[in-house]
């Protein structure tokens, strides 16, 4: 049976169980602390092709992130993984091809594994809005190409409805926003097209602005063109923008010692623009190193988003999966000791469940 587009929308307040609106001031109310909070796993975006992708399953030779996943979802209540993945890998190269079945399925297992937990899994394309540094709809890959990639993804998880579309990681150097704004569209337009027809669920689409999708810059040099970027029936239900932002000190997240917590710079700007455009945000990327700086900026940054849980969805950290504990400097995978898990100090001390 196919569903209607207005049945769609319906249905993805449902699936993403966003908050209600306040009818007094037009914005989305919790009573406490964000709806989602997790980590990413890392490891399908390492390298663009299969020669440096390093799966995070160890099935398949990788770490265990499937244990981290349950680990976090059991031990710490976890409910959200964004599970990163590079375009080419996918298609294997064939920039608008259909997707690999090898290479699709290898990463459908982390897929499933992150599902088996119970949580909400982020399909996250990790390419910086580029195929090989040529940017999507600007002198890169065509929006048929870009729509090929997620009407075929959409196709493919049409049923989960415990699966959030993270549209594109960190676009940068975007020399039009406008255009890039289009390019949106054209995704949005073509997944719900593919909800409506498979009669699927309706899935939170995460959508991403320029400057590494900067939550600071979000307010002013993307956010503006991006609100132009709507369901078929011309809604905005399901659509949440994605932004990152780190603490180190040149906001880079590559150093281990932390000098901000981001609130007034961005967080307490970003959440009054959202107020008054009556939307939302998810902070799919931050983080820092195993520092007393970092456990106090970012337990500072985590409780101001819990503290404005109208206005922004989740957290997600970076990052678990395949990185090596002992020398990555934002590590937050944890370590397993005869089936005994530890977490990194961060995740320790500021990643808590408080909804």
């Amino acid at each position: 049976m196919k569903l209607a587009i207005a049945s769609i929308v319906t249905a993805a307040a449902s699936a993403s169980a966003l908050p209600a609106l306040n009818a007094a001031t037009g914005s989305l109310k919790r009573a406490t602390g964000v709806q989602y909070f997790g980590v990413n796993i890392a490891g399908f975006d390492f390298g663009c092709g299969t020669d440096a992708m390093y799966p995070p399953l160890s099935a398949l030779g990788g770490p265990d992130g499937q244990g981290q996943m349950s680990h976090f979802a059991n031990d710490n209540s976890m409910n959200i993984f964004r599970l990163p993945v590079g375009w080419q890998f996918l298609v294997n190269n064939q920039l608008g091809g259909t997707l690999d079945s090898n290479n699709f399925n290898r990463y459908d297992q982390l897929v499933r594994a992150c599902l088996g937990t119970g949580a909400t899994c982020v399909i996250d394309i990790h390419n910086y809005a580029r195929w090989n540094g040529q940017i999507i709809g600007q002198g890169g890959p065509t929006n048929e190409q870009f729509v090929s990639l997620w009407s075929q993804l959409a196709t493919k998880y049409a049923s989960e409805a415990k699966i959030m579309f993270g549209l594109m990681n960190e676009p940068h150097d975007v020399p039009d926003i406008n255009v890039w704004a289009e390019s949106v569209q054209a995704v949005v337009t073509a997944i719900r097209q593919v909800e409506t027809q498979t009669g699927g669920s309706a899935h939170t689409i995460l959508i991403p602005g320029n400057d590494w999708t900067s939550a600071a810059a979000f307010p002013t040099n993307s956010g503006p063109a991006l609100l132009s970027v709507v369901n078929p029936d011309s809604t905005t239900t399901g659509l949440v923008f994605d932004v990152h932002k780190y603490s180190d000190s040149d906001n880079s997240g590559t150093h281990t010692d932390c000098t901000t917590d981001n609130i007034s710079s961005a967080f307490a700007p970003l959440a009054d623009w959202l107020r008054t455009n009556k939307r939302q945000a998810m902070n799919t990327e931050m983080g820092g190193g195993n520092t007393a700086s970092c456990e106090q900026y970012i337990c500072d940054q985590i409780a101001y988003l819990n503290e404005n849980a109208d206005v922004y969805l989740g957290y997600v950290g970076w990052s678990a999966g395949s990185f090596d504990p002992q020398t990555y400097e934002l590590s937050e995978v944890p370590t397993n000791n005869g089936g005994t898990w530890t977490d990194s100090a961060l995740v320790q001390a500021c990643f808590k469940n408080v909804a």
